[in-house]
């Protein structure tokens, strides 16, 4: 496997790194006391990925199995404890775990402990999530068409 083919062209170099301090404020933040942050979104990386770091709050659940068919999801674990289901079965990872799931694979993720959690969310290549975490809370009062639709478009094929 070789790197692929270079997009920068110029021998110079360019200033064009971002910054995002340590506190910045969420982009997104539930009722519930979680919170999203959007790191590093499809935009800012011209399509080669999206990282987002979830804060989640303690018993704050999380989506039920499904897969995605154009993006890979990977999850690092910043703090706390965080049940991903791998397609096969429920692990508890810790700070310091990572999982890799490939297009098609199987998985869901929650916090079921009393305290909160924090991981790393990294999509490939990038895909607009924003509107997804930011819209998905409001499924449940959508006509099922409209749901349909909106799992389509944001890659999300549910199992259960």
């Amino acid at each position: 496997m070789s790197y692929p083919e270079p997009i920068y062209g110029d021998g110079k170099g360019e200033i064009s790194a971002t910054y995002r301090p340590a506190d910045t404020v969420p982009n997104l933040q539930s009722r519930t006391g979680s919170a999203t942050h959007y790191l590093a979104t499809t935009h800012t990386t011209h399509g080669e990925f999206g990282l987002y770091r979830m804060d989640m709050a303690p018993r704050a659940g999380g989506p039920a199995t499904h897969f995605h068919r154009s993006i890979s999801e990977s999850f690092f674990i910043l703090d706390g404890t965080v049940r991903i289901y791998n397609g096969e079965r429920w692990i508890d990872t810790e700070q310091g775990d990572f999982v890799y799931v490939p297009q098609g694979g199987l998985h869901a993720f929650r916090n079921d402990s009393d305290a909160s959690a924090s991981m790393l969310l990294l999509f490939t290549p990038g895909a607009p999530r924003e509107e997804y975490f930011e819209k998905v809370a409001q499924a449940a009062e959508w006509s099922q068409e409209e749901r349909t639709e909106f799992f389509i478009k944001h890659d999300t094929y549910w199992t259960d």
